[in-house]
């Protein structure tokens, strides 16, 4: 091989992005999946499953290297840009999927497969995610699309169900609402846990993202699980559409695990790294190459496009295998490698087909394929010296296959690339293979595959590796990805806490933590910049009990609120925008998760203040949690001071301290509708409506 050294009215309810945060705060939480301590199945009924120990070795292994994880920030943002933390299924409240309705949008090129490998790690993570949800109370609906180009056998829902029924060990059971446009009968369950729904490829509105498409596949649903990594890079109505309509949106097990490769592979924690890059399409896949070789020590090109490398180079190449355009592509990329100075290798020889006679068959150097003959597979002194490299490294990922346009009967060159690639992953050497043809690859060479990486999504990982969002990730709700010190947030943190979604400027939360040493208030603000500005004015004024975290609240409070150590005694949401509550708004902030997960926290006393200057915000609102609260909310209407009532509402904040916007309506002389709320630490309080608990 050759090298290339180059290159607002107001009610009481009453309980019966990333921002470069200090270190000693904040620490990144375990991001892998599969924490057996998070995800326990109960001991009664624990799911047997055929998959060896090695696997839950190999998973155990993964846990304890995430949970080392502490950079903030990798692949020059390429982590909190495109692989933004999410809610998954594993840290989603286990007794609230009791009597839930579970979507599960499954991958069906791993459970569909033609030889379902009970070894695979994919297969296991896939059904896993199904049986950890029945195990758990949930009845769940099961939904994707398949055709006989994965498994011959396929050609009816019915078929599938036999599948799962054999796998899951449940009886699953077909139902036909999509194709005649009805909801799903959800007295359906009485039969059965599991639902199937038709192939989903049989529906245009499935490609076309389909509102009303996507509602009917939700009918029913309260949780949708992604587990389909392989189409998040498309938007699909049963992947992103689907989002809008269930209150929780979270990824499974197999998904998350793929997003905690992805991580992994960019992470720049082992050197030397390098990418062994097959396939072909170089012009549309330049940008990720760009990305490779701004982390990786060296690429080596064993595909397709390993021709366009040396096209650029100035070496004889076959036409047939010049992609038209690449040359400037290419070009960029040496020329980006050599400032960069990372080393690209190319095969130095080929085993190759004479094209009338494809019997006979001799190995070529790189540079002198003679006319009449066409490379099939790279040569033994090409795999030589990748191996020479290869062995030399403490990281390689695999992306792409050894393969060209006409081998399909050849892989000596690939068979050998990995055995390597898994003799060194049993070392020191961390592997991650992309792609189904590369984990094929692997899987037919060695029957011990637990020490690799696999990620069998190629076409999304091309995507990541571009800087695009996938969609599929997007569409989920978010978490927070970091475990909060308390004790360096606030003085003494057993004081009671006060929480404030969308604290804006800060100004309401600020004013009452002057006024209230004996308790500690956290700011939840999207908004990073209004963030910096609030904890900038804290440490200017010397509070100790308070703190602002940039955060989209409406999926990540309870995964922050639930590690406090004190009691959290109210929850303020105080004149949120109205354009973010319309009844349509994916991210809306006063959501049915939201609610739960305040309805849970609070203690039994706990308060909930909710004021806005639009009324049917307010209204909204009031019902949501009226509505969402499990029963441990109540309204007390209890008679007002008609002098300070104006239709209802008070003509003064009973707290003392306003809010941004509050100050922002009454600096404009603009009227603001309030009504007080029973506190017992508000003066002079006259209330109107209140949430109580229940006796």
């Amino acid at each position: 091989m050759a090298q290339v050294h180059s290159h607002s009215e107001v009610l009481l309810l009453n309980k019966f992005s990333f921002c470069n945060f200090p270190g000693k705060l904040l620490q990144r939480k375990r991001s892998c999946s599969f924490t057996r301590n998070d995800a326990v199945l109960p001991n009664h009924r624990r799911v047997q499953s055929s998959s060896p120990v090695a696997l839950k070795v190999a998973v155990a292994d993964d846990v304890k290297k995430s949970s080392n994880d502490t950079e903030d920030h990798i692949c020059d943002g390429i982590e909190s840009d495109v692989l933004p933390h999410i809610q998954t299924l594993r840290r989603f409240p286990k007794v609230e999927l009791a009597g839930k309705v579970a979507l599960v949008r499954f991958d069906s090129t791993i459970l569909l497969n033609q030889e379902l490998d009970p070894r695979s790690r994919s297969v296991f993570s896939a059904l896993f995610t199904i049986k950890y949800l029945l195990e758990f109370g949930a009845k769940v609906i099961l939904a994707s699309d398949w055709s006989n180009k994965i498994n011959s056998n396929v050609l009816s829902a019915e078929y599938v169900a036999d599948v799962f029924s054999s796998a899951l060990k449940y009886q699953v059971v077909t139902v036909k609402s999509l194709s005649y446009k009805i909801s799903l009968d959800v007295g359906a369950f009485k039969k059965t846990d599991i639902l199937l729904l038709e192939n989903l490829s049989e529906f245009k509105e499935e490609v076309a993202n389909c509102s009303k498409f996507a509602q009917l596949l939700s009918s029913g649903v309260d949780i949708f699980v992604n587990d389909s990594f392989s189409l998040s890079h498309k938007i699909l109505a049963s992947t992103v559409g689907v989002a809008r309509f269930c209150y929780a949106c979270v990824a499974g097990f197999h998904f998350e695990e793929s997003l905690f490769q992805l991580r992994k592979m960019a992470k720049l924690d082992e050197k030397p790294y390098a990418a062994i890059i097959g396939g072909g399409n170089l012009c549309n896949k330049a940008a990720a190459l760009h990305f490779l070789a701004s982390r990786c020590d060296g690429l080596i090109f064993v595909g397709l496009m390993s021709f366009q490398i040396m096209h650029a180079l100035g070496l004889p190449v076959p036409p047939e295998l010049v992609e038209k355009g690449a040359n400037d592509a290419a070009s960029d990329l040496i020329q980006f490698a050599r400032d960069k100075n990372i080393t690209i290798l190319y095969p130095k020889d080929f085993w190759c087909t004479k094209i009338h006679h494809p019997n006979q068959v001799e190995i070529f150097p790189s540079h002198g394929i003679p006319d009449g003959w066409e490379p099939v597979d790279i040569g033994p002194r090409s795999v030589e010296e990748i191996t020479s490299t290869i062995t030399k490294c403490k990281k390689v990922i695999w992306v792409g296959p050894v393969k060209f346009r006409f081998s399909s009967q050849y892989s000596n060159g690939a068979s050998k690339l990995t055995g390597m690639l898994c003799k060194v992953s049993q070392g020191t050497c961390n592997v991650t293979v992309i792609g189904s043809m590369a984990c094929k690859a692997i899987a037919k060479v060695s029957s011990s595959i637990f020490g690799l990486n696999m990620v069998e999504s190629s076409s999304a990982v091309w995507e990541f590796l571009k800087g695009r969002m996938l969609p599929g990730v997007s569409a989920l709700d978010r978490a927070f990805p970091f475990d909060i010190d308390w004790s360096a947030a606030y003085h003494d943190p057993a004081q009671p806490l006060v929480v404030d979604i969308g604290s804006g400027n800060g100004l309401f939360l600020l004013g009452m933590a002057r006024k209230r040493k004996d308790l500690n208030f956290l700011g939840l603000e999207v908004n990073e910049k209004l963030v910096t500005h609030c904890r900038d004015s804290l440490q200017l004024s010397g509070i100790t009990n308070g703190y602002f975290i940039a955060t989209n609240a409406t999926s990540t409070f309870r995964s922050i609120v639930a590690s406090y150590p004190g009691k959290l005694i109210l929850v303020s949401i105080q004149c949120p925008n109205p354009d973010f509550n319309r009844p349509e708004h994916r991210w809306r902030m006063v959501q049915r998760s939201l609610v739960e997960a305040v309805s849970d926290l609070l203690v039994h006393d706990g308060k909930v203040f909710l004021q806005s200057d639009i009324e049917e915000v307010m209204l909204r609102m009031k019902q949501q949690f009226l509505e969402y609260g499990k029963g441990k909310l109540v309204l007390v209407q209890d008679e007002c001071d008609t002098k300070t009532n104006q239709g209802g509402w008070l003509g003064e904040n009973s707290f003392g301290v306003r809010s941004d916007w509050e100050q922002h309506v009454i600096d404009r002389g603009a009227p603001i509708g309030r009504a007080a709320v029973h506190c017992e630490w508000c003066e002079n309080l006259k209330v109107i409506a209140c949430l109580s608990a229940k006796p």
